[in-house]
């Protein structure tokens, strides 16, 4: 299984666009405004897409068919996967930075 550690410095657009895609497939457009209604912070085009250009090289998602202009993206089943190994991980960690902070 690929990991999203294999992004590198990158890895957080890429699991937000895996966080958007895991309750369905999106164009881009509609990925980007899922992500700013999530983190109050939209990305830019070239951080979007970047991270879309990666996460397929990995096979973490795909592309489908075009919808006029539009071009809709999925999770693949290895990419569903790894979302839910890296969000354990970071709730992992979350936990033990707010215990170490006194707020756990």
């Amino acid at each position: 299984m690929v990991g999203l550690s294999s992004l590198g410095r990158f890895s957080e657009p890429a699991v937000l666009v895996m966080i958007s895609l895991a309750d369905g497939p999106a164009h881009g457009y509609a990925i980007q405004n899922d992500i700013a209604a999530l983190t109050d912070d939209r990305p830019g085009p070239g951080t979007l897409y970047g991270a879309i250009r990666r996460l397929e090289e990995h096979g973490l998602i795909e592309a489908l068919p075009a919808e006029e202009r539009r071009k809709p993206y999925r999770l693949t089943p290895s990419g569903h996967e790894a979302l839910g190994v890296e969000l354990r991980r970071m709730r992992a960690l979350a936990h033990r930075g707010l215990t170490r902070l006194g707020m756990a």
